[in-house]
């Protein structure tokens, strides 16, 4: 039996599901788990690609290869479609996606029995930015994703209104809700009103701002410095200094940049810094964790790190233990105010942008519905609740709004 499968390709985690007798039934992966990390592990030893929790703990074990994550910020971009050589094969970031989205779509029908043709996939309300020459090349390249993948069709339904769905306002009755969906490249920003069973979307507005920007942010503030960040290197034609370059520090704190530092064309580069730095033993920590490709271990620890400050844990850290022997970053609840405060700034500016589209005013929100795990940071929730102090709250299904409303959406006409 042909059905349609509801899908959420997230930057850092999917999801899938569908309707089974009225209700919505999502796809379980390792362990169980109805979710699925959006990662990639290359292994040269077994020439196998891993996936999701297995690709993590590959990484995590040190074992040979290339790790990938955060792929979804590349489609629209002309890195999708360009080959690369991998495991002895050149392909394209679109073979990749479609791998993945593959290995959804086969673990959703040994699972149930059905053949999924069909795919009502969420997208952002933005890929790149309002306006920006990519976002329909970022469509287009999903859907390129899909039909590679095996689907013959793919319908795509903003990830707002998938959330909206799955929250009940079809059947709430009326009133004007928000979301906010933080995911990790994007934030998104809806309003719509529910009445008489329908969801009538109002205004959607995105910023390219997301789970992986805070991780970068943090990373960079805290964590670079310990690999030769703002240190000093002595000039070959003279008595002055300057400071290191940034570029190499962004990339080794952004998860999509990271595997295209391993090249010895970069590993060179930081010797050749090595020789000239004031602070020496830091720069041959940067050539280690390049030479031994740690760049994700580094920024698993951050993100661990930002989630336990958040929770207001005063002894809180980034453990670097898996770099150096008793490496550390310190990392109080206060400090990751400091970082993450100018994307409250952004994320406030997202919702008064978005009542205005909708000439509505703040006031007139009934309630707002949190989607996405970085929704569940301080900085995204007070800086949500300043504008609408008025509303409901809902942070109970972070993690899986938008891939219940998908499910509910695959009884709609394909």
């Amino acid at each position: 039996m042909t059905r349609a499968l509801g899908i959420d390709f997230g930057t850092s985690n999917s999801a899938a599901g569908f309707m089974q007798d009225g209700h919505p039934r999502l796809i379980t992966f390792d362990g169980g788990n109805t979710t699925l990390p959006t990662t990639f592990f290359f292994d040269f030893e077994t020439r196998k690609t891993l996936l999701g929790e297995p690709a993590n703990q590959a990484l995590l074990e040190g074992l040979e290869g290339r790790f990938m994550r955060a792929l979804k910020r590349v489609l629209g971009t002309g890195l999708m479609h360009e080959k690369r050589q991998i495991l002895n094969t050149r392909v394209t970031f679109v073979d990749i996606i479609a791998r993945f989205l593959r290995h959804i779509k086969t673990q959703a029908e040994i699972q149930t029995g059905l053949t999924f043709e069909h795919a009502v996939s969420g997208r952002p309300v933005v890929f790149h930015g309002t306006g920006d020459a990519r976002e329909q090349q970022a469509e287009d390249d999903l859907r390129d994703c899909y039909l590679a993948a095996g689907f013959t069709d793919v319908t795509f339904l903003a990830e707002p209104e998938a959330a909206a769905i799955a929250d009940g306002a079809l059947v709430d009755g009326k009133g004007i809700g928000l979301i906010v969906d933080i995911g990790g490249g994007t934030s998104d920003f809806s309003l719509f009103r529910t009445h008489d069973g329908t969801v009538d979307i109002l205004a959607n507005h995105g910023v390219r701002i997301g789970g992986t920007d805070f991780d970068r942010a943090l990373s960079f503030a805290e964590v670079m410095p310990y690999f030769g960040k703002g240190s000093l290197l002595r000039d070959h034609f003279g008595p002055g200094r300057f400071p290191t370059p940034n570029a190499i520090f962004n990339d080794l704190a952004t998860w999509e940049k990271i595997p295209f530092l391993y090249t010895a064309q970069t590993q060179r580069k930081v010797a050749e810094m090595s020789k000239q730095a004031e602070e020496p033993a830091k720069l041959s920590r940067l050539a280690d964790v390049l030479r031994d490709e740690l760049a994700h271990d580094i920024a698993f620890a951050t993100e661990t790190g930002k989630i336990a400050a958040n929770r207001n844990a005063d002894a809180s850290a980034i453990d670097l233990s898996q770099i150096e022997r008793n490496l550390t970053v310190p990392l109080p609840p206060s400090k990751l105010t400091e970082i993450l405060s100018p994307y409250g700034a952004d994320m406030r500016k997202g919702v008064n942008d978005t009542l205005d589209m909708a000439g509505l005013q703040a006031d007139q929100i009934d309630r707002v519905i949190y989607v996405g795990g970085s929704s569940l940071l301080n900085v995204v929730s007070d800086a949500v609740k300043s504008v609408t102090p008025n509303a409901d709250h809902s942070l109970s299904e972070v993690f899986t709004a938008v891939t219940d409303g998908l499910a509910r959406a695959t009884n709609r006409p394909i």
